[in-house]
């Protein structure tokens, strides 16, 4: 839209059908989302209209709300649902707290998507082999990327934690401070819109796929959650003697009862499915544990008054809004239900049978199909409309042949 538009007010109006679009391009039939397929109305946050500092010509990009043409919010929108939530916790005078800890890679450009994803080429002519793991170092000449993504950071009002190079080969991971849920999924969208438009400027590209190089640990979002009581800003999962409460235990048991149902919302994608299939680092399991990675649910060690819940199952291929959402809608549940978690494991452990998650694409959709739980905590518009999607995309998966069907199977008598 022109500057001139956006100022005098003019309303943008977009089909309904796109908020149901695959990232193939296509759509799912029209009745997922009316069958007139008529507009809604993006409705500009106020507080998020950003001036692009990356951009050469002057550029903004204004986050938005769909409504309907009524003015209702849109049962579609995932930042309606995640608004939706926290106005629930609200009427019980609670407010989520959360922080979000994305990991992606840096690669060289990949013009041939069948070719493997490289590293840069480091200031020693070498592509990173995988030792760097929480490296200081800057042989891999990515010094001046950081440096603009850390400036387009400050300009947008994206306060950041720690940055660290994590396990995988060029492999990074940002820690966004915590705050209001619905500013963090914004903050996670635009930190991922920026890497993407910096990197490019750099002649590299981020990637922010769960699995994209084989043998190497995959990405994650994960979300760090606690509630606070409205009026006086209370962790409400501790008590004044500083020991967790019931509300804390029931949080957690909602979060186990939900993981099952929910996890194709926050493994969205068939590759999201390749992270989970190595699991010490992306716990694919609805246990929890203090302080333990392979747990669905860790309870990091921290300060009673920090007292927190992570879900690790999110990848970093999962909408911020829509993991967010699901996620606190489950642990609401279970403070709303009273609900009591399963005991918690320490060390080594195998996954009790129903504890397990899906571990195809497929078969979670399949699972929360059949979920009445995600239809009466995020709507049964949105939960039929994200499933007729996400078959689409599975189906488009299923008509290519992969590498290694042809390598390995093309000799089989």
């Amino acid at each position: 839209m022109t500057l001139e538009g956006f100022l005098e007010g003019r309303r943008l109006q977009m089909a309904r059908g796109v908020l149901l679009q695959c990232i193939m391009g296509g759509y799912p039939p029209a009745r997922f989302y009316g069958s007139d397929d008529g507009d809604l109305a993006l409705i500009p946050d106020p507080n998020h209209i950003h001036r692009l500092p990356w951009s050469e010509r002057p550029r903004a990009l204004a986050i938005c709300d769909a409504s309907e043409l009524s003015g209702k919010a849109s049962g579609l929108s995932t930042r309606g649902l995640l608004k939706a939530v926290i106005a629930r916790y609200a009427e019980q005078g609670l407010a989520p707290v959360v922080a979000t800890e994305l990991e992606f890679f840096v690669f060289a450009p990949n013009p041939d998507p069948s070719q493997a994803f490289q590293p840069p080429l480091g200031l020693d002519g070498r592509r990173e082999d995988g030792q760097s793991a929480f490296s200081i170092s800057s042989n891999n000449g990515l010094r001046p990327f950081f440096a603009e993504v850390y400036q387009c950071m400050a300009a947008l009002g994206l306060p950041r934690d720690t940055f660290m190079h994590e396990m995988g080969v060029s492999q990074f991971e940002i820690n966004l401070l915590h705050g209001d849920p619905l500013l963090m999924a914004d903050q996670t969208f635009l930190f991922k819109h920026l890497l993407k438009e910096v990197a490019l400027k750099h002649g590299l590209m981020v990637v922010c796929m769960a699995k994209p190089l084989a043998r190497t640990p995959g990405s994650s979002m994960h979300i760090h959650q606690s509630v606070v009581e409205l009026d006086s800003g209370r962790n409400v999962f501790s008590d004044k003697a500083g020991q967790p409460t019931a509300t804390f235990y029931q949080f957690i048991a909602g979060q186990q009862k939900a993981m099952a149902d929910f996890t194709a919302l926050f493994a969205p994608n068939v590759n999201s499915y390749q992270r989970l299939s190595h699991p010490y680092a992306s716990p694919n399991n609805a246990c929890w544990s203090e302080d333990n990675r392979a747990a669905g649910l860790r309870i990091p060690a921290s300060a009673a008054s920090a007292r927190r819940v992570e879900n690790r199952l999110p990848g970093a291929d999962a909408n911020p809004y829509l993991a967010i959402a699901a996620s606190l809608a489950a642990g609401l549940h279970g403070i709303e239900n009273g609900l009591q978690p399963t005991p918690a494991i320490q060390g080594e452990f195998e996954v009790p049978e129903h504890l397990s998650l899906p571990c195809t694409l497929h078969a979670a959709l399949d699972r929360l199909k059949h979920s009445e739980l995600a239809r009466a905590l995020l709507g049964e518009e949105f939960i039929e409309g994200y499933i007729a999607t996400k078959t689409l995309e599975l189906g488009s998966y299923y008509d290519e042949i992969s590498p290694w069907e042809r390598r390995v199977l093309a000799a089989q008598a």
